[in-house]
């Protein structure tokens, strides 16, 4: 497993369920070791649009989002957004815009970024279906906040907001997140 933090940040997290929790991981980073959330279907090697499972997959962070309203982030190689209110990601696979971001008011099924609940006051974007997007297989799946307890997800993957923010300064866009089982 190759997780060291190196001069360039971190190369590898892993993340793996929890004995005995389905919707509940570990996140490997270094030498830290931190409970997450994982999606209500668990991890799933055949992730399909609407399944809530997490992909059992290597996903490359994209790039990220951020509530400036919601106090101040540590510095963070990996280019971080601000989340406006008109900003959403696309869920529809029927749609064009089919696993990509898009301005509100959107006609097709879609997620609202900017939340009320803090869950994409950090949200990263992981490369899952979105290099190579194929219809249903599919979309929104972020790195992000998780709810109290850490309740399950649609199939992101969620650490309480301290961990983001001691990952931040280390994680950028050569950075890959390796879910296995």
């Amino acid at each position: 497993m190759k997780t060291a933090l190196t001069r360039r940040g971190l190369a590898m997290i892993e993340v793996r369920a929890k004995p005995g929790h389905k919707t509940r991981g570990l996140l490997v980073a270094g030498h830290l070791v931190l409970p997450c959330a994982l999606g209500k279907g668990g991890i799933s090697a055949f992730k399909r649009e609407g399944d809530g499972a997490t992909p059992l997959a290597a996903m490359r962070l994209l790039y990220g989002y951020r509530r400036g309203d919601r106090g101040r982030l540590p510095h963070s190689p990996l280019p971080l957004r601000p989340i406006r209110r008109l900003d959403g990601w696309c869920d529809a696979p029927h749609d064009a815009n089919y696993n990509c971001p898009v301005s509100l008011p959107f006609s097709a099924s879609h997620e609202k970024m900017w939340r009320e609940d803090n869950l994409y006051d950090v949200c990263i974007v992981m490369d899952w279906n979105i290099a190579t997007r194929k219809r249903g297989c599919g979309s929104a799946i972020f790195f992000h906040l998780a709810r109290p307890g850490y309740m399950p997800t649609e199939g992101c993957i969620a650490l309480k907001r301290a961990d983001m923010l001691r990952l931040l300064p280390h994680i950028n866009e050569r950075t890959i997140i390796r879910v296995r089982r």
